[in-house]
């Protein structure tokens, strides 16, 4: 069965979507940011087929989110290293994170893991900004239109 393409619509949303494609990338990112670079180790953290997980990573390849590395000649092996592209996707993980911590555990428990940030210690909690303004964002207040071409 083919999946439907969201790779060519208008809405950021969608091809954000299409980039995602299944609910595995996401979490294959989230052990990238965490330094797993070798294969045997995203499939040793994950306990995910190497048929998928190889999917997986040369979708994140071509699509520039990862670059492959040869570390070892014989046999090939190759590591994968976040790019700069990768790198900016932080911001949607970090999104999901505190969805997740605020949405999905039941009421008085916090979730056994946290974001901390290295240099204070301090817990981190993820907010999305409006970059102009620096204000949380607030669906309530926003509205989508379509960019006025000319």
């Amino acid at each position: 069965m083919r999946r439907t393409r969201f790779d060519n619509e208008p809405c950021p949303i969608a091809r954000t979507t299409d980039l995602l494609g299944d609910w595995w990338t996401p979490i294959v990112m989230r052990e990238a940011f965490m330094g797993v670079r070798r294969f045997d180790e995203f499939q040793r953290k994950l306990s995910l087929s190497r048929g998928v997980l190889a999917q997986r990573l040369s979708r994140l390849v071509d699509e520039g989110l990862l670059e492959k590395r040869l570390y070892e000649e014989r046999p090939a092996r190759f590591e994968y290293v976040l790019t700069e592209k990768g790198r900016a996707f932080y911001p949607v993980l970090a999104a999901m994170w505190r969805y997740g911590e605020d949405w999905l555990w039941p009421e008085g428990e916090e979730p056994p893991i946290q974001m901390v940030n290295r240099e204070s210690g301090d817990v981190v909690r993820p907010l999305v900004v409006d970059e102009g303004t620096g204000e949380a964002i607030d669906v309530r207040k926003l509205n989508v239109t379509l960019r006025r071409s000319g």
